[in-house]
């Protein structure tokens, strides 16, 4: 089939990846959002998607209103029969999505239509879930609510954060965009919608929804960590410092400490919880780069009455 494939950040790359090398399919443009500026200069920099398909001579469309009549005008005369969408990071207009006459598809990053949202992978994490998945279905104007074509299921690890997770979607998801978008060429494929129970929401989180809350439970503040790492990165005060965080892990031996007090000695640095006291693995301070938290603590000399806010 002829395709434009849709799509913006690195979670989209193995798709692209396998649409360019399939036998079956001809990704004919890429649609992805306008260069973002970056660094200190604020320099125009191509997003991921877009490199990777200048790199194989595919053309580039960063269209700043892809709902504008002028794009769906260029976009109808690329004539393509199905449009492939992850993490394009845009809505779509009903006029768009009737451009393709086999619809638009979208690989989403849950088992919906659980996770429907910006923020799908950190949402299970946070959550606790044990397992996730990812999900291709017809894109309809409202959220992630369309009927489903297919799923592939993901294991969540433990340790995993949000980053690692992604990752290994967005490979295993690849595959599963590929398959279905081979059978719908092949007419094998009819989607199913989604059923009316086990809906849940997991809009885009915000840098300040990022920062710690020391007096939930331990296994609260472990999972709500991981779910926003890397991106966009858990941080707390430490007296006037704002701090960012690695992943912690919960100390079940400890003694106990007020939500938010530290403790610093030869086994690392604790912070109370509203439960049990964590242990942090890496931070970073203002202006420098990550680093093992027990020697940020011995150089920092922290007091003892300085608490984690």
């Amino acid at each position: 089939m002829r395709i434009v494939f849709a799509g913006t950040p690195e979670p989209a790359l193995p798709s692209l990846q396998r649409l360019i090398d399939s036998a079956r399919h001809e990704v004919v443009a890429v649609l992805t959002r306008p260069d973002a500026a970056a660094g200190r200069r604020g320099t125009p920099v191509p997003s991921p998607v877009a490199r990777l398909a200048t790199e194989a001579g595919i053309p580039v469309l960063r269209p700043a209103r892809p709902n504008s009549p002028e794009f769906i005008a260029e976009l109808a005369d690329l004539a393509p029969e199905c449009c492939a969408v992850v993490a394009y990071g845009a809505l779509l207009s009903e006029a768009l999505l009737a451009v393709p006459v086999h619809g638009w598809i979208n690989l989403h990053f849950s088992l919906l239509p659980a996770w429907r949202g910006a923020a799908p992978v950190q949402a299970a994490i946070a959550a606790g879930d044990s397992v996730t998945g990812a999900t291709t279905f017809l894109i309809e104007p409202s959220l992630d609510s369309g009927p489903v074509y297919g799923v592939v299921t993901e294991t969540v690890r433990p340790a995993d954060t949000a980053g690692d997770l992604l990752d290994r979607l967005s490979v295993s998801g690849a595959g599963l965009l590929e398959a279905t978008l081979d059978g719908i060429g092949d007419g094998a494929l009819t989607p199913v919608p989604q059923p009316a129970d086990g809906i849940s929401l997991a809009p885009k989180i915000t840098v300040e929804q990022a920062r710690v809350s020391w007096d939930l439970p331990a296994h609260v503040v472990e999972r709500q960590i991981r779910a926003v790492t890397p991106n966009p990165g858990a941080w707390t005060m430490i007296g006037d410092l704002r701090v960012k965080l690695g992943p912690v892990g919960v100390d079940e031996a400890a003694p106990p400490l007020a939500p938010g007090a530290i403790a610093v000695d030869r086994a690392g640095v604790r912070v109370g919880t509203g439960s049990q006291p964590v242990v942090l693995g890496q931070v970073q301070p203002p202006g420098k780069k990550l680093m093992n938290a027990a020697d940020w603590a011995r150089g920092a000399r922290l007091d003892e009455a300085v608490q984690a806010s």
